[in-house]
Parts: C-alpha cells; structure tokens; sequence
C-alpha cells in the first residue's frame, strides 16, 4: 500500500537535492526593458496619428475662386436684421451663426460701417 504526502516536500527534491523555487526577481535593465515593451503600442499609435494628421488639407476645388458677398453694416443693423433680409426664407438662427462663423465674430455686435461676408448659401437667395 502507498501513501501520499500532500504537504511534504516532493520525493525528487529530497532525491535530487533540487534548490527550492525562487521568486523572478527584475534588475535595473530588466524592468527598463519591460516599460519599453509596455510603451511599444502608445508610441507606435502616436506615431499613426501623427503621419496620418495631415489628412484635412485644404484643396483648390470649386469654392476657391468664389466670390462672396460682402454687406455693409448701415447704424441700426444687427446680425438677426441682416440675416433675415439677406435669406428671408432661412431660420434666422441658422443664418446668423453661419455669417459669425464665415466672418469670424467673437460676438453678435456690429458696428456701423463694417463689411462682413455672407455665406454663399444665403447670398444667392436674394
């Protein structure tokens, strides 16, 4: 009959005279190389985006030779005046944004004499 010792060291050890297992332990070089290898990806998905940015350039279709409308600001005249008689059929809303867009405007304010541009959408409606 055989027994079995479940807590005991295994028979080959003692046989053998095998040195107990040790814990991996990283040195200097080794953990350098392990956050190289971890950064690999990010550098590598950086790198992509970086190389494929250049994506959104401008182009010399048909829009560059357009010319656009220009409106003098007349005293009185406010964004919401100008975008309802230039594109009487639009949302007013929609109109005024697209003219602070196109123009650059850090706000609604005009002032009298100014000379803003009218998106070519709306300026063909008049």
């Amino acid at each position: 009959m055989t027994t079995i010792d479940i807590l005991g060291a295994s028979p080959r050890r003692a046989v053998l005279g095998a040195a107990p297992a040790t814990r991996l332990r990283l040195t200097r070089r080794g953990r350098r190389v392990l956050a190289f290898l971890a950064s690999v990806p990010a550098i590598v998905a950086l790198s992509i985006a970086i190389i494929s940015g250049g994506g959104a350039l401008a182009t010399s279709d048909s829009g560059a030779g357009a010319a656009l409308e220009k409106v003098t600001v007349m005293p009185g005249d406010t964004l919401w005046s100008i975008a309802e008689s230039v594109a009487p059929q639009a949302d007013p809303r929609d109109v005024v944004d697209a003219i602070m867009r196109l123009n650059a405007l850090p706000s609604g304010s005009l002032d009298a004499g100014e000379t803003i541009a009218i998106p070519l959408e709306y300026s063909a409606a008049r």
